[in-house]
């Protein structure tokens, strides 16, 4: 394991943290909606994946 990556695991940041923040970075480009989802992780994902077209179905 990588040193970043043990930071990154003990400071508790996850997956899910990380694909949502990626994911509300990339549409509002706002810090303030990042955090927000980030906290929401795995449920903003589920939500983002759903509501495009495409969505899960793909």
């Amino acid at each position: 394991m990588s040193n970043a990556t043990g930071h990154a695991t003990s400071a508790g940041i996850g997956l899910g943290s990380a694909i949502a923040v990626a994911i509300s970075w990339s549409l509002h480009k706002s810090i303030i909606w990042a955090i927000i989802h980030g906290i929401f992780s795995w449920f903003y994902v589920i939500y983002y994946a759903v509501t495009r077209p495409g969505g899960i179905a793909g």
